[in-house]
């Protein structure tokens, strides 16, 4: 092509390179110039413009991009007419791209006159969404590169393909453990059908069982002899390994074992398995929420009858961190920076304290033990130092018995105080009074006591490390040597809940009552597990026993 500078007398059947005004009309880019624009652009004062000849073997922009199209377009995709060098494909289907990437980078590696742009290989796509455009960089291509694009497009099969999705008898198998509340099942259902109801299939067959191998096993020969394909499972306990009760039970079945996890977050711990040409999953945690995860990218392509091998999971890297979920824990650059939640960026999760200090120490005597001196410090403030040294923001202190003192005590401008008038009570009304005041856009709560002096910073940021409700983990509690201890991180869905509890207690019922959800976090010493409540116990820690 013979692009430069033309004057008039030689531009005639040029292509315009920009838009030239003159003698009040209007000569837009890529218009093909003629005598009658010649004789216009003189008159109106122009001696040359910038302009492109095309030569032997140069095949026009639309001409081309058409050419590579047509190559490209396959099963369930319809192609556009072309318009400035650009051609589109569409998807006729609901169902999954089918997008060869090594194919497209060659193609793209070919010149820099042909470029296509893609949606991404196997992502679920609807009927007249755009999968593909084929644009011609200049005014022309070379007839060669586009002899060589339009094979690598073609090659044995298209290049942009949809597979649709198909109506799928499938098959689901709940297991339970003997505190498993049928309320839990019941919304993983729920969350199950819906996902496949969007995708076009529904539940062929649904079994409640024991979380134990046999029971898993004669769930899926049942789900198999009504013609189930695929068959989930949704284990009442999260797979830890490939010899866990879900896959031995999958093995006892009669079916195999392909992989076990995969590169991508939420959906870590999915199982992939086969008994014959049905596909077995196990469901990772994540799957319980409707938000995508790395299930949906397996069973998109299964319902699609697009095969998915142990390479083809351990690939899913590329992309797998997805925007949806809460961050694992960046460096800070400050006291609780953090990234955005509506920016579509990973974030860390928004996680308040709690500090309980409204108690009226009666255990330990006439004085006020939150007060208590410990090393020239009230024994509350050292927990709230701890407390501000973390990632956890705000910081909310529930105060009751001697308000006054304590707020004194613990004065500081980013602590916000709540009082709570019917403390004599007991613990929970402190605990009421605090979830009561929580800010409505965070993820959870960590409940500190103010009478734990040994608790650490470090381990409350262990707790907002291991918390993800999206992974099954919505309750963390901090462990040492096996015991459990304080302060717990609650996620936000139980706060209705803790707005009920009665008595001196807390919420330590609800551990019990969703342990399927706990996720017990080791901590390195026993101060998770050291409170004071004698004045034996205050007079060993002040002596620093």
């Amino acid at each position: 092509m013979d692009f430069r500078l033309f004057s008039l007398d030689e531009a005639e059947g040029t292509i315009l390179a920009h838009s030239v005004r003159a003698a009040g009309q209007s000569f837009k880019k890529g218009r093909v110039l003629s005598a009658d624009d010649i004789t216009a652009l003189n008159n109106a004062g122009l001696e040359s413009v910038i302009a492109a000849r095309l030569e032997a073997d140069d095949v026009p922009e639309d001409e081309a991009a058409q050419t590579v199209a047509d190559a490209a377009c396959g099963e369930g995709v319809r192609r556009a007419a072309p318009f400035t060098g650009r051609c589109n494909l569409y998807a006729d289907a609901h169902g999954v791209a089918l997008i060869d990437h090594a194919r497209l980078d060659q193609i793209n590696l070919i010149d820099e006159a042909l470029t296509i742009a893609t949606v991404a290989p196997y992502e679920l796509v609807e009927p007249g969404q755009m999968l593909a455009t084929i644009k011609i960089i200049p005014f022309a291509a070379p007839h060669d590169v586009l002899t060589a694009g339009a094979e690598i497009a073609t090659d044995d099969v298209p290049l942009v393909r949809v597979a649709p999705l198909k109506d799928k008898p499938v098959g689901l198998v709940l297991t339970r453990l003997p505190n498993t509340k049928e309320s839990i099942l019941d919304k993983s259902l729920e969350t199950t059908r819906h996902r496949l109801t969007h995708l076009g299939s529904d539940l062929a067959g649904e079994i409640r069982c024991d979380h134990t191998e046999e029971a898993v096993a004669t769930a899926v020969s049942e789900l198999l002899n009504k013609g189930c394909h695929p068959i989930l499972v949704f284990g009442a306990s999260a797979n830890v390994d490939r010899r866990d009760v879900v896959p031995a039970g999958m093995i006892r079945a009669g079916g195999k074992i392909d992989h076990f996890g995969m590169p991508v977050d939420p959906g870590n711990l999915m199982l992939l398995g086969h008994h014959g040409d049905v596909p077995l999953v196990g469901l990772p945690g994540c799957a319980r929420s409707p938000k995508e995860n790395g299930f949906d990218w397996v069973l998109w392509r299964l319902l699609a009858d697009v095969p998915v091998t142990r390479e083809d999971v351990m690939r899913m890297g590329s992309g797998g961190l997805l925007k949806e979920i809460p961050s694992r824990p960046q460096p800070r650059t400050g006291k609780g920076a953090r990234q955005t939640a509506d920016d579509g960026i990973p974030r860390m999760p928004r996680i308040a304290t709690l500090v309980l200090a409204a108690g009226q120490s009666r255990r330990t005597g006439k004085i006020n033990k939150l007060l208590a001196e410990i090393d020239g410090v009230p024994m509350a403030a050292r927990v709230l130092k701890e407390v501000r040294a973390s990632s956890a923001e705000p910081v909310i202190v529930v105060t009751g018995h001697e308000a006054e003192r304590v707020n004194q005590a613990l004065d500081g401008d980013d602590l916000t105080f709540v009082h709570n008038p019917d403390y004599a009570d007991g613990l929970s009304t402190s605990l009421i009074t605090g979830v009561k005041a929580l800010p409505e856009n965070i993820d959870g709560v960590i409940v500190c006591l103010g009478d734990m002096p040994r608790v650490k910073a470090t381990h409350i940021d262990k707790l907002i490390a291991a918390f993800n409700p999206l992974e099954g983990r919505a309750i963390c509690v901090p462990t040492f040597t096996g015991k459990r201890g304080n302060p717990v991180l609650w996620g936000a869905q139980f706060f209705e809940e803790m707005r009920k509890v009665a008595g001196d207690v807390g919420a330590r019922h609800l551990i019990g009552s969703y342990s399927e959800l706990v996720a017990e976090v080791p901590i390195e010493d026993d101060g998770v597990l050291v409170d004071v409540d004698t004045p034996e116990a205050l007079t060993a820690m002040k002596s620093g026993r």
